[in-house]
Protein backbone atom coordinates (compact mmCIF):
# COMPACT_ATOMS: atom_id res chain seq x y z
CA UNK A 1 0.00 0.00 0.00
CA UNK A 2 1.28 3.48 -0.87
CA UNK A 3 2.18 5.77 2.02
CA UNK A 4 0.33 8.54 0.21
CA UNK A 5 -2.90 6.61 -0.09
CA UNK A 6 -4.78 3.75 -1.69
CA UNK A 7 -7.54 4.83 -4.11
CA UNK A 8 -10.39 2.93 -5.76
CA UNK A 9 -11.65 4.39 -9.04
CA UNK A 10 -15.15 3.31 -10.10
CA UNK A 11 -15.73 4.48 -13.68
CA UNK A 12 -17.28 2.66 -16.64
CA UNK A 13 -15.74 4.92 -19.30
CA UNK A 14 -12.50 3.12 -20.11
CA UNK A 15 -10.50 6.09 -21.38
CA UNK A 16 -11.32 8.24 -18.37
CA UNK A 17 -10.67 5.34 -16.01
CA UNK A 18 -7.23 4.80 -17.52
CA UNK A 19 -6.45 8.53 -17.53
CA UNK A 20 -7.36 8.92 -13.86
CA UNK A 21 -5.39 5.82 -12.94
CA UNK A 22 -2.27 7.05 -14.72
CA UNK A 23 -2.37 10.55 -13.25
CA UNK A 24 -3.07 9.40 -9.70
CA UNK A 25 -0.26 6.85 -9.91
CA UNK A 26 2.06 9.60 -11.11
CA UNK A 27 1.11 11.51 -7.94
CA UNK A 28 2.26 8.55 -5.84
CA UNK A 29 -1.06 6.89 -5.04
CA UNK A 30 -1.74 3.18 -5.30
CA UNK A 31 -4.76 2.80 -7.56
CA UNK A 32 -7.30 0.06 -8.22
CA UNK A 33 -9.82 0.68 -11.02
CA UNK A 34 -13.13 -1.07 -11.69
CA UNK A 35 -15.94 -0.51 -14.17
CA UNK A 36 -19.16 -0.58 -12.16
CA UNK A 37 -20.69 -0.33 -8.70
CA UNK A 38 -20.96 -4.08 -8.15
CA UNK A 39 -17.23 -4.50 -8.74
CA UNK A 40 -16.62 -1.64 -6.31
CA UNK A 41 -18.52 -3.41 -3.54
CA UNK A 42 -16.45 -6.55 -4.13
CA UNK A 43 -13.20 -4.57 -4.12
CA UNK A 44 -13.97 -2.89 -0.79
CA UNK A 45 -14.61 -6.29 0.77
CA UNK A 46 -11.09 -7.37 -0.19
CA UNK A 47 -8.94 -4.30 0.52
CA UNK A 48 -8.74 -1.00 2.39
CA UNK A 49 -9.11 2.24 0.43
CA UNK A 50 -8.33 5.75 1.66
CA UNK A 51 -10.61 7.24 -0.99
CA UNK A 52 -13.19 6.06 -3.53
CA UNK A 53 -13.72 8.10 -6.69
CA UNK A 54 -17.20 7.10 -7.86
CA UNK A 55 -18.92 7.77 -11.18
CA UNK A 56 -22.73 7.92 -11.09
CA UNK A 57 -23.90 6.70 -14.49
CA UNK A 58 -22.79 3.06 -14.69
CA UNK A 59 -24.27 -0.29 -15.76
CA UNK A 60 -25.25 -3.00 -13.28
CA UNK A 61 -25.14 -0.78 -10.18
CA UNK A 62 -25.06 3.02 -10.37
CA UNK A 63 -22.77 5.17 -8.25
CA UNK A 64 -25.45 6.55 -5.93
CA UNK A 65 -26.72 3.06 -5.06
CA UNK A 66 -23.16 1.80 -4.62
CA UNK A 67 -22.35 4.73 -2.31
CA UNK A 68 -25.44 4.12 -0.20
CA UNK A 69 -24.64 0.39 0.05
CA UNK A 70 -21.04 1.10 1.08
CA UNK A 71 -22.25 3.33 3.90
CA UNK A 72 -24.76 0.73 5.05
CA UNK A 73 -21.87 -1.75 5.12
CA UNK A 74 -19.95 0.73 7.32
CA UNK A 75 -17.32 1.88 4.86
CA UNK A 76 -16.22 5.10 6.58
CA UNK A 77 -13.64 6.43 4.12
CA UNK A 78 -14.30 9.45 1.91
CA UNK A 79 -16.19 9.09 -1.36
CA UNK A 80 -15.79 11.62 -4.17
CA UNK A 81 -18.58 11.44 -6.74
CA UNK A 82 -17.99 12.27 -10.40
CA UNK A 83 -21.09 13.12 -12.39
CA UNK A 84 -22.25 14.75 -15.60
CA UNK A 85 -25.30 15.86 -13.61
CA UNK A 86 -24.71 19.27 -12.10
CA UNK A 87 -28.07 20.33 -10.69
CA UNK A 88 -28.44 21.18 -7.03
CA UNK A 89 -30.88 18.31 -6.57
CA UNK A 90 -28.37 15.78 -7.94
CA UNK A 91 -25.65 17.11 -5.68
CA UNK A 92 -27.93 16.93 -2.64
CA UNK A 93 -28.88 13.34 -3.51
CA UNK A 94 -25.23 12.32 -3.74
CA UNK A 95 -24.33 13.94 -0.42
CA UNK A 96 -27.46 12.57 1.24
CA UNK A 97 -26.54 9.03 0.24
CA UNK A 98 -23.11 9.35 1.80
CA UNK A 99 -20.69 11.12 -0.54
CA UNK A 100 -18.16 13.52 0.96
CA UNK A 101 -17.62 15.59 -2.18
CA UNK A 102 -19.16 16.00 -5.63
CA UNK A 103 -17.34 17.00 -8.81
CA UNK A 104 -19.15 17.55 -12.09
CA UNK A 105 -17.89 16.52 -15.52
CA UNK A 106 -16.03 17.88 -17.35
CA UNK A 107 -13.57 18.80 -14.64
CA UNK A 108 -10.01 20.07 -14.43
CA UNK A 109 -7.55 17.34 -13.53
CA UNK A 110 -5.74 19.74 -11.16
CA UNK A 111 -8.96 20.24 -9.20
CA UNK A 112 -9.57 16.51 -8.90
CA UNK A 113 -6.01 15.95 -7.67
CA UNK A 114 -6.37 18.73 -5.10
CA UNK A 115 -9.70 17.41 -3.81
CA UNK A 116 -8.24 13.91 -3.66
CA UNK A 117 -5.31 15.08 -1.55
CA UNK A 118 -7.50 17.12 0.81
CA UNK A 119 -10.04 14.33 1.35
CA UNK A 120 -7.36 11.76 2.15
CA UNK A 121 -5.47 14.13 4.46
CA UNK A 122 -8.65 15.04 6.33
CA UNK A 123 -9.68 11.42 6.70
CA UNK A 124 -6.26 10.40 8.04
CA UNK A 125 -6.38 13.28 10.51
CA UNK A 126 -9.79 12.17 11.76
CA UNK A 127 -8.53 8.58 11.99
CA UNK A 128 -5.71 9.61 14.31
CA UNK A 129 -7.91 11.68 16.61
CA UNK A 130 -7.59 10.48 20.17
CA UNK A 131 -10.87 9.20 21.60
CA UNK A 132 -12.47 11.47 24.16
CA UNK A 133 -12.98 10.65 27.79
CA UNK A 134 -16.58 10.49 28.96
CA UNK A 135 -16.19 13.93 30.55
CA UNK A 136 -15.07 16.93 28.51
CA UNK A 137 -14.52 20.48 29.77
CA UNK A 138 -14.15 23.83 28.03
CA UNK A 139 -14.55 27.45 29.12
CA UNK A 140 -15.87 26.49 32.55
CA UNK A 141 -18.43 24.10 31.03
CA UNK A 142 -18.44 20.32 31.47
CA UNK A 143 -20.13 17.72 29.28
CA UNK A 144 -20.86 14.20 30.53
CA UNK A 145 -21.39 12.33 27.26
CA UNK A 146 -22.60 9.03 28.69
CA UNK A 147 -25.12 10.69 31.00
CA UNK A 148 -26.30 13.16 28.37
CA UNK A 149 -25.71 15.95 30.85
CA UNK A 150 -24.00 19.34 30.71
CA UNK A 151 -23.02 21.68 33.52
CA UNK A 152 -22.32 25.20 32.32
CA UNK A 153 -20.05 27.93 33.69
CA UNK A 154 -22.88 29.08 36.02
CA UNK A 155 -23.24 25.61 37.52
CA UNK A 156 -26.57 25.08 35.75
CA UNK A 157 -27.35 21.53 34.65
CA UNK A 158 -28.87 20.81 31.25
CA UNK A 159 -30.06 17.50 29.87
CA UNK A 160 -28.80 16.86 26.35
CA UNK A 161 -30.59 15.02 23.57
CA UNK A 162 -28.86 12.15 21.79
CA UNK A 163 -28.16 14.32 18.74
CA UNK A 164 -26.82 17.15 20.90
CA UNK A 165 -24.41 14.69 22.50
CA UNK A 166 -23.32 13.37 19.10
CA UNK A 167 -22.77 16.86 17.70
CA UNK A 168 -20.87 18.04 20.80
CA UNK A 169 -18.66 14.97 20.61
CA UNK A 170 -17.92 15.66 16.94
CA UNK A 171 -16.94 19.23 17.76
CA UNK A 172 -14.84 18.20 20.74
CA UNK A 173 -12.95 15.62 18.67
CA UNK A 174 -12.13 18.25 16.03
CA UNK A 175 -11.38 21.52 17.87
CA UNK A 176 -10.56 24.53 15.68
CA UNK A 177 -11.39 22.62 12.49
CA UNK A 178 -14.14 23.79 10.15
CA UNK A 179 -16.62 20.90 9.99
CA UNK A 180 -18.75 20.85 6.88
CA UNK A 181 -22.51 20.53 6.97
CA UNK A 182 -22.17 17.25 5.05
CA UNK A 183 -19.87 15.79 7.72
CA UNK A 184 -22.35 16.77 10.44
CA UNK A 185 -25.19 15.17 8.48
CA UNK A 186 -23.28 11.93 8.06
CA UNK A 187 -22.12 11.74 11.67
CA UNK A 188 -25.19 12.95 13.56
CA UNK A 189 -28.20 12.40 11.31
CA UNK A 190 -27.00 9.49 9.20
CA UNK A 191 -27.64 9.00 5.52
CA UNK A 192 -31.40 8.63 5.38
CA UNK A 193 -32.38 12.00 6.86
CA UNK A 194 -31.51 15.35 5.39
CA UNK A 195 -32.36 18.25 7.75
CA UNK A 196 -32.21 21.85 6.61
CA UNK A 197 -29.37 24.23 7.40
CA UNK A 198 -31.71 25.92 9.85
CA UNK A 199 -31.93 22.69 11.87
CA UNK A 200 -28.18 22.63 12.43
CA UNK A 201 -28.17 26.38 13.10
CA UNK A 202 -30.78 25.85 15.83
CA UNK A 203 -28.48 23.34 17.52
CA UNK A 204 -25.66 25.89 17.42
CA UNK A 205 -27.94 28.57 18.87
CA UNK A 206 -28.89 26.23 21.71
CA UNK A 207 -25.23 25.48 22.44
CA UNK A 208 -24.54 29.20 22.63
CA UNK A 209 -27.40 29.61 25.12
CA UNK A 210 -26.08 26.71 27.21
CA UNK A 211 -22.35 27.41 27.13
CA UNK A 212 -21.51 30.94 26.00
CA UNK A 213 -21.20 33.79 28.49
CA UNK A 214 -22.37 36.14 25.73
CA UNK A 215 -24.42 34.15 23.18
CA UNK A 216 -24.44 37.09 20.75
CA UNK A 217 -20.64 37.15 20.72
CA UNK A 218 -19.70 33.45 20.89
CA UNK A 219 -16.15 32.31 21.61
CA UNK A 220 -16.77 28.55 21.31
CA UNK A 221 -19.43 27.81 18.67
CA UNK A 222 -18.99 29.53 15.32
CA UNK A 223 -20.81 29.44 11.98
CA UNK A 224 -18.45 29.84 9.03
CA UNK A 225 -20.38 31.23 6.09
CA UNK A 226 -20.42 28.92 3.08
CA UNK A 227 -18.16 26.35 4.76
CA UNK A 228 -19.67 24.91 7.93
CA UNK A 229 -19.13 25.22 11.67
CA UNK A 230 -16.16 25.48 14.03
CA UNK A 231 -15.72 24.79 17.73
CA UNK A 232 -12.91 26.39 19.73
CA UNK A 233 -11.91 25.25 23.21
CA UNK A 234 -10.73 28.43 24.92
Amino acid sequence: MSDKGNILIVEDEELLRETLTLNLELEGYEVTAVGDGSEALDAVEKAHYDLIIMDIMMPELDGISATETLRIRNYEGPILILSAKNSGADRITGLKKGADDYLTKPFHLEELLLRTEKLIEKNKKIGTTKPLNDTYSFGGNTIHFHQGLAVNFKGEKTSLSKKEVMLLRLFAENPNDIISREKILQTVWGYQVYPTTRTIDNFILNFRKYFEQDPKNPVHFHSVRGMGYRFTNN
